[in-house]
């Protein structure tokens, strides 16, 4: 055996190491932190003051550890199902599009979610240390996360990387979020009722919240910070895209040109990226790219108010309360629909 072959199997071996010490580690954490039954079947660790599942937390506490954020990154930052598939692809689309023809958008092929690697559920789930070179052929890097604000790694707050952060009103939010669970429960697994499930997202418990927690530090870094982070609310993306993509365009350092403004560069990148042109694509009809969670899942009504089909009345008050005074003198707001709220 030869040196390289000495090195390659020495390096698998210390590999292997790494996971094993890295799973009895995990296992020893565990049963230090304060623990609630999740939506389905599973079990919520309180980490850092946010709830994680324990098979999210291992790659979360290896991006914590060994992200090395650089001033040219941008990360996509979202709590679940508050439009992190949309603004993927409005980044994606907005901050390369000098990349590619305007008609070989990568996104007619791939989803948004294979174009824009999500750190906890893709890039560090199998590796501790991935090989950041290989992730994406686009320049830039381009990567999403869902960890609350304060649990993010030193390398991307201590560096001039921008984040982009969508955030979505918590009546929408809570009720897309049990959609969605619903749709990828199997046999083996129990679902709890919706209203347990909404006492639980009233207490905080639901994957990387509490809500109003994940929002509000986004958002307060955003007042401290706006240079380096950009809070956009789903609402407005869906009142008006043009001017939100224009604002995210100059936020990213590439402002779109009074050329591609008369030839229309906006429009079509909103409707490249529209709910209606990405539901329809056959790459987000079938197959699965996030183990477990196939693609057209990711894509349902998109709509704002639609939770007026599920809240009772008591539901909506309880949640128009818990708005009132989780963002009390915050200066954070929320549109509510007219169906939902009277506010």
């Amino acid at each position: 055996m030869d040196t390289a072959e000495i090195s390659e199997a020495n390096l698998v071996t210390l590999t292997e190491d790494a996971h094993k010490s890295s799973d009895d580690d995990l296992q020893q954490l565990l049963q230090t932190l304060p623990k609630e039954e999740g939506w389905s079947g599973s079990s919520f660790y309180l980490y850092q003051g946010f709830w994680c599942s324990a098979r999210r937390l291992k790659p979360v506490i290896s991006f914590q550890r060994h992200f090395p954020a650089v001033d040219s990154n941008v990360i996509v930052a979202s709590l679940p199902k508050c439009g992190t598939t949309w603004l993927k692809a409005l980044t994606f689309s907005t901050l390369y599009r000098n990349q590619f023809a305007r008609d070989e958008n990568p996104l007619l092929n791939f989803t948004p979610h294979q174009l824009v690697h999500q750190l906890e559920y893709d890039v560090y789930v199998n590796n501790p240390c991935p090989d950041l070179e290989t992730i994406s052929i686009y320049k830039p890097r381009l990567f999403a996360t869902q960890v609350p604000y304060a649990s993010l790694p030193i390398s991307i707050k201590d560096s001039r990387c921008k984040i982009v952060y969508v955030c979505r009103n918590p009546m929408d939010t809570f009720i897309s979020l049990w959609l969605f669970i619903e749709k990828l429960q199997n046999e083996s697994q129990e679902l709890v009722s919706l209203d347990e499930a909404f006492e639980k997202f009233c207490h905080g418990v639901c994957a990387f919240g509490p809500f109003f927690d994940h929002g509000l530090g986004y958002w307060k870094a955003s007042q401290e910070n706006p240079k380096k982070i950009l809070f956009l609310k789903y609402e407005d993306l869906k009142e008006d895209i043009n001017s939100q993509l224009k604002h995210l365009a100059m936020f990213l350092g590439v402002p779109f040109t009074e050329d591609e403004e008369k030839q229309g560069v906006v429009e079509e990148i909103a409707k490249v990226c529209s709910f209606e042109n990405l539901k329809e694509l056959d790459v987000n009809k079938k197959g699965l790219f996030i183990p477990g969670i196939p693609n057209e899942s990711f894509f349902r009504k998109a709509k704002v108010g639609d939770c007026s089909n599920y809240l009772t009345p008591s539901m909506v008050e309880r949640l128009e309360k818990l708005i009132q005074q989780k963002l009390d003198n915050s200066g954070l707001t929320f549109k509510l629909s007219s169906k939902t709220s009277k506010a």
